[in-house]
């Protein structure tokens, strides 16, 4: 893997992670203004919860046509000046969190707590292919992507106000994505969020416990794929109709954490995952698929990195909306049960 950095015209930063050596970026050739984002966190008083006030993000650009895709490569609209790239990684224009947004004054607005949303987004451009998806890349490229991950992950952890980064993809219109070329996100938080505060305390009550999780599912009947170095299943307590982990067997707390041989089994198992829950509709799957990370700070021996894939897709055309319960109460009811999922993804034929 190569890496080369460029700015693009407005002066925020793309990263090229190549498969060959040698790459003369191109210049940005629109001119952009400089990007001034205000982000703005807010402590929910009743829950404790970090909420996050983006204005600028409501001209986010939405559902283009394909020849207008600012992911494709050196288009008019495009983020990317290259001709082409393998994996391209770039700060969001329309980002939740930068580090350059200006703290709010005064601090304390109605009794609530306000705080500037330092942190960093970024884009990460699996492919310059416009109609594929992850789960078509060859493994090569899948793994350049993992590389990508890792390097990103230590760089923004590194960032003096970030406190976790959360990598992730979404996928489908379904999930509300609004650009479909093949890409995902990375966020740096400046707190650590609420699941993994949650994932903290019982590993904190328990040691042991991802390990321990671990065990039990290899046991039993919700594994999908297994290799030397990974195990995906569907967990016991499923909150989605699709949902699929993938955990490392050694403890690490991240992707930086990985070796070259854990690395590369990822790329062979999390490309034939992504394969399969294309295969059960006949249909590509919406879905989310969300690396779990362990803080940047305190915690970081507790928080095993692992996977969480889930999709909103209860049976074919018919969507698992959250209701009530689920998003008035966070109270989760699953229609399906895990081990069925779990069935239907191992019957799918190995590619």
């Amino acid at each position: 893997m190569h890496r080369t950095r460029a700015r693009l015209s407005d002066g925020r930063e793309i990263v090229y992670y190549d498969e060959a050596p040698d790459r003369v970026p191109a210049a940005d050739p629109r001119g952009l203004p400089p990007v001034e984002p205000v982000c703005e966190v807010r402590r929910d008083p009743l829950t404790g919860d970090h909420v996050t006030i983006t204005a600028h993000r409501n001209a986010r650009t939405f559902l283009p046509p394909a020849d207008r895709c600012p992911l494709c490569p050196g288009g008019p609209a495009s983020e990317v000046p290259d001709a082409s790239y393998d994996v391209a990684v770039f700060e969001n224009r329309f980002p939740s969190f930068d580090v350059r947004t200006p703290p709010p004054v005064p601090s304390v607005i109605d009794g609530v707590e306000r705080s500037r949303g330092a942190g960093r987004c970024e884009v990460v451009c699996f492919t310059d292919e416009h109609s594929t998806s992850m789960a078509r890349l060859p493994v090569s490229r899948v793994r350049t992507v993992i590389d990508a991950w890792a390097d990103r992950t230590a760089e923004l952890s590194a960032i003096p106000d970030v406190e976790q980064v959360f990598v992730f993809e979404n996928r489908g219109v379904e999930i509300g994505v609004t650009l479909h070329h093949p890409h995902g996100q990375i966020y740096a938080y400046p707190f650590v969020t609420p699941r993994t505060g949650r994932m903290l305390a019982q590993a904190a009550a328990r040691p042991g416990l991802f390990g321990d999780v671990l065990k039990a599912e290899r046991a039993g009947a919700r594994v999908v794929l297994s290799g030397e170095h990974w195990t995906a299943y569907v967990p016991a307590a499923a909150r989605w109709p699709v949902e699929v982990h993938l955990m490392p067997h050694r403890h690490v707390p991240d992707l930086a954490a990985l070796g070259a041989a854990e690395r590369d089994e990822l790329a062979v198992l999390y490309r034939e995952l992504l394969r399969r829950c294309d295969a059960l509709d006949d249909t590509p799957l919406p879905y989310v698929a969300g690396w779990h990370q362990a803080p940047a700070g305190e915690g970081r021996d507790l928080v095993r990195l692992h996977l969480e894939l889930f999709s909103v897709r209860r049976a074919p055309g018919k969507i698992k909306y959250l209701a009530g319960s689920e998003s008035g109460m966070a109270a989760w009811v699953n229609d399906v049960p895990p081990e069925d999922t779990a069935a239907r993804l191992r019957a799918v034929p190995a590619g």
